[in-house]
């Protein structure tokens, strides 16, 4: 068919990822965590538990709710959920 590309067998559609119901699902409570309890309850075991410094643990607290954003942003974007 001239109008119609054909598939080859290793080839995936382009967005198969984000399409299904169950995968926009998880990586919105994936950003859900992280934007929650990355930077207040991980910290915390990264102080308590870990026995790590506080300043190590709360940049990491940090990068985990700017991980969080991005995700939530990308999601938002690909019009995954909207806002």
């Amino acid at each position: 068919m001239a109008g119609q590309k054909e598939k080859t067998a290793g080839e995936k559609p382009a967005n198969r990822s984000i399409d299904s119901k169950a995968m926009k699902t998880l990586l919105t409570l994936i950003a859900a965590v992280l934007v929650f309890i990355g930077p207040t309850y991980a910290v915390y075991a990264f102080v308590r538990v870990l026995n790590l410094d506080y300043a190590v643990s709360m940049v990491t607290g940090i990068v985990l709710f700017i991980i969080g954003l991005l995700l939530i942003w990308f999601l938002v974007r690909k019009k995954a959920i909207t806002e």
